[in-house]
């Protein structure tokens, strides 16, 4: 057992140890392709949402100097036909970018290094006499040629040299050479029985990395059929939160909101696994990076940025083309680059069937709350801290508070929030009522009656607040639309909430561009 040869499996031991979600399926995926020609596999996910654990985990599984039935027997790959055949059979090389990159005295050594460190742990199991070229491709061919044995190569956080070093060309061609060497050479199919990489960001449009062509990828836009492996799903936190006693409903308010393909709802690991320990909700996973990065890229100048980022604030969706994206930090060129990388590090969630993309959950939405209060923006950053006082005043009945500082969140951001449809005014009073989301769930369109509601407020978990159902008219009178509320039955839906429903009609005048708000009780 060694460092980067056969680490043997302490990581993956230490890891079910505590709350454990059981993630081995994927092993199975990965048994079918070993010496196949789908054999290399290349994962991209944001940061905390599991790769190093992925890694660790298959490491445990395919090492051939130790023996982890134990670790394995209770989990889901034990039922799979593939589980005796590959457990422990291999000789795995396990390679962490961010170690060679922290433990390099210059970033510019750090592929050399990597290559003279494993090499000499190499020749420790398969000595010879050959001279060492200082090629770790020439190392692992000497040695599958000799021997007849093939190696699953796991790289985790592959892509960190290209994010650390983002303009040193040469530094990435020469890491690039040496993945080629690896994974596109007449040697491949002689040395690697298969190979599993980690990054946060997807491979194909690096310019220079054709060479990585070969690779099956999943990623934040394309991760099917991998979708259930990218954090937790919606089923394995109910259970986790059935085992911990966390209240599930608060769980999903907080850190549910990944849409990926087949309807799966994922969930960042980091959060939930902090909330379930701590048995407390915060914004755990954006804690672990400052908040200045999503600020430089959401204050990016390109058209249309900003107004894509009011409206997801608002609760609206943005289509874009991620296509075009090429797949560093660096080549930006239009509104979509931005919102698709903001995707691949996990501040956005896509829709893959829309080709949108929204802000999935309540950490991120105060993330970029922080974001816009500090970045420039003062209309925005306004509203939502003026937000508090507005939902007081509704609450309060008073009609004519409510109405002026709607017409006020209107006009400073007029060029953005253009009134033709009642869409844009429900984005508009998501806006002004953002403090509610602390006592409130908020429902859009929520079944009620024989209708929907536009929006509704519904008190969240040992809140005494009173319910709220707002129905948006453009071009027509407020109290048309408190009639409309009634006529509906929309109540009806709150029949479970004790004490007061507060109803709330607010419409917007084209032509006089003034809004008015009638404000009903009801028992």
């Amino acid at each position: 057992m060694g460092m980067y040869l056969n680490p043997g499996n302490a990581g993956f031991r230490s890891m079910i140890k505590g709350f454990y979600v059981d993630k081995t399926g994927l092993i199975a995926y990965i048994n079918n392709t070993l010496g196949t020609s789908a054999k290399l596999t290349c994962v991209s996910r944001p940061r905390r949402f599991g790769k190093s654990f992925a890694a660790k985990m298959l490491c445990a599984y395919y090492d051939r100097s130790c023996d982890s039935r134990d670790l394995f027997l209770n989990l889901e790959i034990a039922k799979a036909p593939s589980f005796e055949k590959n457990l422990n059979q291999y000789d795995v090389l396990y390679l962490d970018i961010t170690w060679f990159i922290s433990n390099s005295k210059n970033i510019r050594e750090a592929v050399l290094n990597l290559q003279e460190e494993v090499i000499e742990e190499l020749r420790e199991t398969y000595p010879t006499d050959r001279p060492n070229t200082g090629s770790l491709p020439v190392e692992l061919a000497r040695i599958g040629l000799g021997t007849g044995r093939r190696f699953i190569v796991i790289i985790d956080e592959w892509d960190a040299l290209f994010r650390e070093a983002r303009t040193d060309t040469d530094l990435q061609e020469e890491y690039i050479r040496l993945l080629r060497g690896l994974f596109k050479s007449n040697q491949t199919d002689n040395m690697i029985e298969a190979a599993y990489m980690t990054g946060i960001l997807p491979i194909k449009k690096y310019g220079t990395q054709s060479a990585l062509s070969d690779f099956y990828e999943f990623t934040m836009v394309s991760p099917s059929p991998l979708e259930e492996y990218v954090g937790f799903t919606e089923q394995e936190v109910r259970r986790l939160c059935d085992g911990s006693e966390v209240d599930f409903t608060e769980m999903r308010y907080w850190y549910d909101g990944y849409l990926l393909g087949k309807g799966i709802h994922v969930y960042s690991p980091k959060s939930v696994l902090d909330a379930a320990t701590r048995k407390c909700f915060s914004s755990y996973w954006v804690q672990t990076e400052t908040y200045e990065s999503l600020k430089f890229y959401i204050n990016m100048n390109f058209d249309g940025m900003k107004d894509a980022i009011i409206l997801m604030l608002g609760g609206e969706r943005c289509r874009i083309n991620t296509r075009k994206f090429q797949n560093d930090m660096t080549s930006f060129r239009s509104r979509d680059d931005v919102l698709t990388l903001l995707v691949h590090l996990g501040y956005l969630a896509f829709d893959l069937e829309k080709s949108e993309v929204f802000i999935p959950n309540q950490e991120l939405i105060d993330e970029f709350k922080s974001s816009v209060e500090d970045g420039g923006w003062e209309e925005i950053a306004s509203a939502l801290n003026e937000s508090e006082k507005l939902l007081d005043a509704t609450i309060q009945g008073d009609e004519s508070f409510v109405a002026e500082n709607i017409d006020r969140i209107h006009m400073k951001n007029v060029s953005v929030l253009e009134y033709n449809n009642e869409n844009a005014l429900s984005c508009v009073i998501t806006l002004a009522y953002y403090s509610a989301r602390k006592d409130y769930i908020l429902m859009r369109e929520l079944p009620a009656g024989k209708g929907f509601a536009d929006i509704a407020f519904l008190p969240r978990k040992g809140k005494n607040k009173p319910p709220i159902v707002v129905e948006l008219k453009w071009a027509q009178a407020a109290d048309g639309a408190i009639r409309q509320i009634k006529e509906k039955r929309y109540e009806g839906v709150l029949k479970d909430y004790a004490g007061e429903v507060i109803l709330a009609g607010i419409c917007y005048d084209k032509k006089a561009k003034k809004h008015e708000c009638v404000i009903e009780r009801i028992r």
